[in-house]
């Protein structure tokens, strides 16, 4: 359960303090703990972040839209994605460690659902649809740029880690690129993977991660850091 600690903990995180406090509880609620509120049901996340959904792309467009005067539609469409899709926004909430004031369910929580992008994602929108509702465009717009749109070489370098590694490896022909599975720990619903990317069987980055995805992102991360270094 949140406390009037807690908020005020995570106002001071996200630089923004709310008006109207049960916004942001809003935000932070699952739809798995509100069910269990049988007295008196706790709104959940899911209308705030839909229209944080809609606050984002709005806000996110403009910006590339300014930045990006001769770049053609096609081509501002699917750097818009790179942003805001589910691992980007699970990546920015994690600065913040959003995880850990969400409110979940016994279910949820059991099963490893605080830790999980799909829900940190979420809940990073749902904060915005509660800033816009609380403070307005402006407001929602400030919190995007500083916690999304910020640092965006070393997030677009880590987004794309993946097929920037590949293009890297084939551009100076250094060989054959692999990523091999070290070790998988922990019960079905909170696994952790530890995968290293190799270059003709060396070393160049490894990443830990709850899926084999993540954790390969993270190896191809370090592996670009390594060759750039």
């Amino acid at each position: 359960m949140l406390t009037e600690n807690d908020l005020n903990e995570l106002e001071g995180k996200i630089e923004y303090c709310f008006k109207d406090k049960e916004l942001l509880k809003q935000a932070l609620t699952h739809s798995s703990f509100a069910n269990e509120q049988k007295i008196k049901r706790a709104k959940d996340y899911e209308r705030l972040e839909f229209l944080g959904d809609a606050v984002l792309e709005l806000v996110t467009s403009d910006f590339l839209y300014q930045r990006h005067p001769t770049m053609p539609e096609g081509q501002l469409t699917k750097k818009r994605s790179a942003l805001v899709c589910g691992p980007a926004l699970a990546f920015c909430a994690a600065d913040i460690e959003i995880g850990s004031y969400i409110q979940l369910g016994r279910g949820e929580e059991s099963t490893g659902g605080r830790g999980r992008d799909s829900i940190t994602a979420d809940v990073m929108e749902a904060i915005i649809g509660a800033i816009y509702l609380d403070g307005g465009y402006e407001a929602s717009s400030v919190f995007i740029h500083r916690f999304i749109l910020s640092d965006l070489e070393n997030k677009e370098l880590f987004y794309d880690s993946k097929t920037l590694l590949q293009e890297e490896v084939q551009k100076d022909s250094k060989g054959t690129l692999r990523y091999e599975l070290v070790s998988e720990t922990g019960p079905d619903h909170n696994k952790r993977f530890v995968i290293e990317a190799r270059v003709n069987g060396k070393i160049l980055g490894r990443g830990v991660g709850k899926t084999k995805k993540a954790a390969e992102q993270q190896a191809a991360y370090e592996a670009l850091l390594a060759c750039k270094a």
